[in-house]
Protein backbone atom coordinates (compact mmCIF):
# COMPACT_ATOMS: atom_id res chain seq x y z
CA UNK A 1 0.00 0.00 0.00
CA UNK A 2 1.60 3.98 -1.02
CA UNK A 3 1.40 6.03 1.68
CA UNK A 4 -0.58 9.25 0.86
CA UNK A 5 1.39 12.20 -0.06
CA UNK A 6 1.64 14.26 3.22
CA UNK A 7 0.44 17.15 4.01
CA UNK A 8 1.83 20.46 3.35
CA UNK A 9 3.05 22.67 6.36
CA UNK A 10 2.25 25.59 6.96
CA UNK A 11 4.95 28.79 6.84
CA UNK A 12 5.45 29.53 10.32
CA UNK A 13 4.83 33.82 11.00
CA UNK A 14 7.56 34.27 13.45
CA UNK A 15 10.74 32.70 13.71
CA UNK A 16 11.91 32.91 17.21
CA UNK A 17 9.47 32.60 20.28
CA UNK A 18 8.93 32.79 23.76
CA UNK A 19 6.59 30.51 25.04
CA UNK A 20 5.54 31.16 28.80
CA UNK A 21 4.10 28.79 30.87
CA UNK A 22 2.56 28.72 33.99
CA UNK A 23 3.50 25.93 36.64
CA UNK A 24 0.00 24.60 37.06
CA UNK A 25 0.00 23.85 33.17
CA UNK A 26 1.81 20.49 34.49
CA UNK A 27 0.07 19.65 37.64
CA UNK A 28 -2.69 17.13 37.84
CA UNK A 29 -6.62 18.19 37.54
CA UNK A 30 -7.20 19.84 41.36
CA UNK A 31 -4.14 19.16 42.53
CA UNK A 32 0.20 19.84 43.03
CA UNK A 33 2.51 18.57 41.38
CA UNK A 34 3.65 17.14 37.97
CA UNK A 35 1.40 15.04 35.77
CA UNK A 36 3.65 13.27 33.06
CA UNK A 37 0.60 13.04 30.75
CA UNK A 38 0.29 17.00 30.53
CA UNK A 39 3.93 16.87 30.37
CA UNK A 40 3.93 15.05 27.40
CA UNK A 41 1.28 16.42 25.64
CA UNK A 42 2.85 19.88 26.14
CA UNK A 43 5.96 18.44 24.74
CA UNK A 44 4.97 17.28 21.18
CA UNK A 45 2.87 20.34 20.50
CA UNK A 46 6.52 21.90 21.01
CA UNK A 47 7.89 19.24 19.41
CA UNK A 48 5.89 19.90 16.41
CA UNK A 49 6.57 23.81 16.31
CA UNK A 50 10.23 23.14 16.61
CA UNK A 51 10.15 20.75 13.18
CA UNK A 52 8.12 23.68 11.27
CA UNK A 53 11.87 25.86 11.62
CA UNK A 54 10.70 27.40 14.74
CA UNK A 55 13.15 28.38 17.46
CA UNK A 56 11.46 28.14 20.83
CA UNK A 57 12.03 29.49 24.19
CA UNK A 58 10.32 28.44 27.11
CA UNK A 59 9.97 30.23 30.91
CA UNK A 60 8.26 27.99 33.25
CA UNK A 61 6.36 28.89 36.77
CA UNK A 62 6.55 26.91 40.03
CA UNK A 63 2.97 27.27 41.20
CA UNK A 64 2.44 23.81 41.06
CA UNK A 65 4.88 23.11 43.56
CA UNK A 66 5.81 26.32 45.71
CA UNK A 67 3.58 29.24 45.82
CA UNK A 68 5.35 32.05 47.35
CA UNK A 69 2.93 34.56 47.77
CA UNK A 70 0.95 31.66 50.28
CA UNK A 71 4.15 31.72 52.41
CA UNK A 72 4.50 35.09 52.58
CA UNK A 73 1.48 35.87 53.56
CA UNK A 74 1.32 33.34 56.44
CA UNK A 75 4.30 35.33 58.07
CA UNK A 76 7.23 34.32 55.67
CA UNK A 77 10.07 36.57 54.63
CA UNK A 78 9.36 37.53 50.89
CA UNK A 79 12.47 37.36 49.71
CA UNK A 80 13.25 33.28 51.13
CA UNK A 81 9.70 32.68 49.20
CA UNK A 82 10.46 33.73 46.49
CA UNK A 83 13.63 31.48 46.04
CA UNK A 84 11.67 28.82 47.02
CA UNK A 85 9.52 29.44 44.05
CA UNK A 86 12.44 29.66 41.68
CA UNK A 87 13.75 26.51 42.50
CA UNK A 88 10.18 25.43 42.01
CA UNK A 89 10.43 26.36 38.00
CA UNK A 90 13.60 24.64 38.18
CA UNK A 91 12.32 21.49 39.31
CA UNK A 92 9.15 21.90 36.27
CA UNK A 93 12.12 22.96 33.57
CA UNK A 94 13.91 19.44 34.20
CA UNK A 95 10.84 17.79 34.03
CA UNK A 96 9.97 19.23 30.53
CA UNK A 97 13.78 19.29 29.40
CA UNK A 98 13.22 15.34 30.17
CA UNK A 99 10.00 14.82 28.41
CA UNK A 100 11.53 16.87 25.72
CA UNK A 101 14.40 14.42 25.24
CA UNK A 102 12.51 11.32 25.37
CA UNK A 103 10.51 12.70 22.33
CA UNK A 104 13.58 13.29 20.82
CA UNK A 105 14.01 17.22 20.84
CA UNK A 106 17.53 18.58 22.17
CA UNK A 107 16.58 20.70 25.09
CA UNK A 108 18.93 22.94 27.44
CA UNK A 109 17.82 24.45 30.99
CA UNK A 110 19.16 27.27 31.70
CA UNK A 111 19.25 28.89 35.49
CA UNK A 112 19.38 32.67 36.52
CA UNK A 113 20.78 30.70 39.55
CA UNK A 114 23.80 28.67 39.56
CA UNK A 115 23.67 25.49 39.88
CA UNK A 116 26.00 23.59 37.36
CA UNK A 117 24.87 19.71 38.71
CA UNK A 118 21.69 20.15 36.90
CA UNK A 119 21.49 22.89 34.75
CA UNK A 120 23.43 25.60 32.73
CA UNK A 121 23.92 28.92 34.25
CA UNK A 122 22.04 31.82 32.25
CA UNK A 123 24.21 33.56 29.84
CA UNK A 124 22.80 35.32 27.20
CA UNK A 125 24.60 34.49 23.81
CA UNK A 126 25.06 30.71 24.92
CA UNK A 127 21.24 30.76 25.48
CA UNK A 128 21.02 32.49 21.25
CA UNK A 129 23.68 30.20 19.94
CA UNK A 130 21.57 27.29 20.96
CA UNK A 131 18.43 28.22 19.78
CA UNK A 132 20.49 28.74 16.55
CA UNK A 133 21.29 24.84 16.32
CA UNK A 134 17.80 24.40 16.99
CA UNK A 135 17.59 23.37 20.35
CA UNK A 136 14.98 24.34 22.46
CA UNK A 137 16.08 26.20 25.71
CA UNK A 138 14.04 26.57 29.11
CA UNK A 139 14.63 29.28 31.64
CA UNK A 140 14.94 28.53 34.44
CA UNK A 141 14.93 30.07 38.19
CA UNK A 142 12.95 33.27 36.99
CA UNK A 143 15.33 36.34 36.76
CA UNK A 144 17.23 35.39 39.54
CA UNK A 145 15.93 37.84 42.21
CA UNK A 146 13.07 37.67 44.62
CA UNK A 147 10.28 40.22 43.77
CA UNK A 148 10.04 39.37 40.16
CA UNK A 149 7.52 37.33 38.52
CA UNK A 150 8.11 34.76 35.77
CA UNK A 151 5.92 36.74 34.22
CA UNK A 152 8.77 39.20 33.83
CA UNK A 153 11.04 37.16 33.75
CA UNK A 154 9.61 35.95 29.88
CA UNK A 155 9.77 39.32 28.99
CA UNK A 156 12.87 40.28 29.94
CA UNK A 157 14.52 36.69 28.51
CA UNK A 158 12.59 37.43 25.14
CA UNK A 159 13.80 41.20 24.93
CA UNK A 160 17.13 40.14 25.73
CA UNK A 161 17.52 36.77 22.69
CA UNK A 162 15.33 39.21 20.21
CA UNK A 163 12.14 36.58 20.38
CA UNK A 164 9.75 38.08 18.14
CA UNK A 165 6.20 37.60 20.56
CA UNK A 166 5.70 36.18 23.82
CA UNK A 167 3.26 33.24 23.64
CA UNK A 168 1.46 32.63 27.40
CA UNK A 169 -0.48 29.85 27.62
CA UNK A 170 -3.36 29.79 30.18
CA UNK A 171 -4.32 26.27 31.25
CA UNK A 172 -8.10 28.02 32.21
CA UNK A 173 -9.26 30.91 29.53
CA UNK A 174 -8.83 31.71 26.09
CA UNK A 175 -7.86 34.69 26.11
CA UNK A 176 -8.00 38.24 28.10
CA UNK A 177 -11.67 39.03 29.43
CA UNK A 178 -13.15 42.57 30.84
CA UNK A 179 -13.99 40.41 33.56
CA UNK A 180 -13.40 36.99 35.32
CA UNK A 181 -15.17 34.39 33.06
CA UNK A 182 -14.99 31.74 35.65
CA UNK A 183 -17.25 33.80 37.50
CA UNK A 184 -18.88 36.35 34.77
CA UNK A 185 -20.89 34.20 32.58
CA UNK A 186 -21.65 37.65 30.75
CA UNK A 187 -17.77 38.05 30.65
CA UNK A 188 -16.91 39.83 27.48
CA UNK A 189 -13.30 38.41 25.36
CA UNK A 190 -11.13 40.99 23.95
CA UNK A 191 -9.20 39.79 20.35
CA UNK A 192 -7.01 42.93 20.74
CA UNK A 193 -5.80 44.99 23.34
CA UNK A 194 -3.10 47.60 23.43
CA UNK A 195 -0.23 47.83 26.35
CA UNK A 196 -1.84 50.58 27.24
CA UNK A 197 -5.38 49.08 27.53
CA UNK A 198 -3.82 46.63 29.82
CA UNK A 199 -2.38 48.86 32.34
CA UNK A 200 -5.20 51.40 32.46
CA UNK A 201 -7.74 48.57 33.10
CA UNK A 202 -5.65 46.63 35.41
CA UNK A 203 -6.38 43.68 33.39
CA UNK A 204 -4.89 40.48 34.41
CA UNK A 205 -2.75 39.19 31.90
CA UNK A 206 0.67 39.44 33.03
CA UNK A 207 1.67 41.97 36.05
CA UNK A 208 2.83 45.55 35.35
CA UNK A 209 6.72 45.31 35.28
CA UNK A 210 6.21 42.62 32.59
CA UNK A 211 3.64 44.39 30.62
CA UNK A 212 5.83 47.57 30.98
CA UNK A 213 8.77 45.72 29.57
CA UNK A 214 7.02 44.54 26.65
CA UNK A 215 5.60 48.04 25.57
CA UNK A 216 8.93 49.51 25.68
CA UNK A 217 10.35 46.32 23.79
CA UNK A 218 7.30 46.83 21.17
CA UNK A 219 6.92 42.75 21.93
CA UNK A 220 3.85 41.77 21.80
CA UNK A 221 1.57 38.92 23.79
CA UNK A 222 -0.58 36.35 22.16
CA UNK A 223 -2.72 34.87 25.72
CA UNK A 224 -4.41 32.24 24.47
CA UNK A 225 -6.03 28.65 25.85
CA UNK A 226 -3.03 26.04 26.22
CA UNK A 227 -6.39 23.10 27.12
CA UNK A 228 -7.10 23.12 23.22
CA UNK A 229 -4.79 20.74 21.43
CA UNK A 230 -2.66 22.09 18.59
CA UNK A 231 -3.21 26.28 19.74
CA UNK A 232 0.45 26.68 19.96
CA UNK A 233 0.81 25.80 16.43
CA UNK A 234 -1.85 28.01 15.27
CA UNK A 235 -0.03 31.24 16.74
CA UNK A 236 2.87 30.63 15.51
CA UNK A 237 1.09 29.94 12.32
CA UNK A 238 -0.27 33.42 12.68
CA UNK A 239 -3.81 31.96 12.90
CA UNK A 240 -6.39 33.92 14.83
CA UNK A 241 -6.02 32.76 18.77
CA UNK A 242 -6.57 34.35 22.20
CA UNK A 243 -6.43 37.81 23.07
CA UNK A 244 -3.44 39.95 21.02
CA UNK A 245 -1.68 42.46 22.71
CA UNK A 246 0.94 45.07 20.92
CA UNK A 247 0.93 48.80 20.57
CA UNK A 248 -1.75 48.95 18.19
CA UNK A 249 -2.56 50.81 15.19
Amino acid sequence: MVDAEPKKVGTPRFRRIMLKLSGQALAPASSFGIDPERVRAIALEIKEVVAMGVQVAIVIGGGNIVRGQTYERNGMDRATADYMGMLATVINALALQDTLEQIGVTTRVLSAIQMQAVCEPYIRRRAVRHLEKGRVVVFAAGTGNPYFSTDTAASLRAAEIDAEIILKASHDVDGIYDRDPLVYAGARRYEHLTYIDVLTHNLKVMDAAAISLCMDCRLPIIVFNLKQAGNIKRAVLGEPVGTLVDEGP
